[in-house]
């Protein structure tokens, strides 16, 4: 049976949910790796594998979503809660530009006090600043959380934000897009299946491309994750509006939910198989950030044709217990030590040039930042400009 479903992705044939469980649970480790190469050569004959200079920055931590495999938020109230302010994030972008980069990927926590004037103004603020630099923001549950906020649409939350600079949309708040499974994680509140891929088609509808992703190693099945890479695929069909799909572990340390992280092996499987299913979709990106340099460089033989992002910064994945680090010069080290060609790319994976590093001098960045100095519990003055709906925050901000 796996040799006769190899032998149909060979010929350029589309694989259904029963043959891609077929694959992942029998076929040798190996020959996942091999069917996939081969559609990522179909793909991109020229053997360039991309990336991008770009700063993961998460605006604030504090969110009432309450993910049990989440490290990172923090409750209304907490004294480790933050927002930052639009002079810490112009400060970000510049130090992003200063090594070549041109777009932030920003996202952060469900805040019940950011209201989406604020999402507005700071947008506004960063194109007049900056006006040719992106912002790739705001995962579907955040924008449905905004729209609930203040009581509107998702399209027409969607209208507002790309009328004040937003440029795509981050894939982020996936997870795995299977019911069952969001409802144990306690992600369902903030987000069904379906309210995901539909803030998703909205955005696809209104001109935005995005990235789409799937965390595993939690409480689903093989077959739930061939099931979310199912529904993307159709929604693929139909919009054709993901540039990318991106695959990660669950990284339990320090949440709620506890557990044991899934192998390298099966990340290597899993990222396999999706570049066999999601057949539609372009790209592959490797997850070096959670999975570590090397398995990132591997990654390349078993379908990712891209290395992702330098980030700059990273903060929920390192509230995890995962601190890997990759600067320009190191990832362009591995690919080439992988037998490819680096390309600079942007969010529409169009290729922007060579390595900024071997045109002009780039500080190394030999470890990521993060969103603040460790103590710093200020509190910016910008948010005195937005009315507070907690009762802990309208506090704080009496205090201030």
């Amino acid at each position: 049976m796996v040799e006769q479903i190899a032998d149909k992705v060979l010929a350029g044939g589309r694989v259904d949910a029963a043959e891609a469980v077929e694959l992942y649970r029998h076929a040798p480790t190996n020959l996942l790796g091999r069917l996939a190469d081969v559609i990522r050569g179909r793909k991109h004959p020229g053997r360039i594998v991309t990336y991008i200079i770009d700063r993961n920055v998460n605006y604030t931590n504090v969110c009432v979503a309450r993910c049990n495999f989440c490290a990172f938020y923090r409750p209304v109230g907490s004294a480790e809660g933050y927002v930052l302010g639009f002079d810490e994030i112009f400060a970000k972008i510049d130090e992003t530009i200063s090594v070549g980069g041109n777009q932030l990927l920003l996202q952060g926590g469900h805040n019940p006090d950011l209201p989406i004037a604020w999402y507005e103004d700071l947008f506004r603020a960063v194109k007049a600043r900056y006006p040719s630099f992106k912002l790739h923001a705001l995962s579907p549950p955040e924008v449905l959380h905004i729209a609930k906020l203040n009581q509107l649409t998702v399209p027409v939350v969607i209208e507002r934000l790309v009328a004040a600079g937003l440029d795509s949309i981050p894939g982020g708040g996936a997870e795995i897009l299977v019911d069952r499974v969001r409802k144990l994680l306690n992600c369902f509140g903030k987000a069904s299946s379906d309210d995901w891929l539909d803030v998703m088609r909205q955005a696809h509808r209104a001109g935005l491309r995005t990235t789409a992703t799937m965390m595993y190693g939690t409480v689903e099945t093989p077959e739930e994750r061939i099931e979310h890479m199912m529904r993307l695929r159709d929604v693929q069909d139909e919009t054709g509006g993901f540039t990318a799909f991106i695959t990660w572990s669950y990284q339990p340390e320090h949440t709620e939910r506890g557990g044991r992280e899934a192998t390298g092996i099966d990340y290597l499987r899993t990222l396999a198989l999706a570049r066999v299913v999601l057949d539609n979709v372009d790209n592959m990106q490797a997850s070096w950030v959670t999975q570590g340099g090397k398995v990132g460089q591997l990654s390349l033989a078993f379908g990712a044709n891209d290395m992702g992002s330098v980030m700059i910064e990273e903060n929920v994945v390192r509230a995890a217990g995962a601190s890997y680090c990759m600067d320009e010069v190191e990832i362009v080290v591995n690919i080439e030590d992988a037998g490819f060609t680096p390309k600079r790319r942007n969010m529409h994976y169009e290729l922007l040039g060579d390595p900024v590093f071997r045109e002009r001098e780039v500080p190394r960045m030999l470890s990521l930042a993060t969103a603040r100095e460790d103590g710093d519990d200020s509190i910016p003055g910008d948010l005195k400009n937005y009315p507070a709906r907690s009762r802990e925050a309208k506090r704080l901000r009496l205090a201030q």
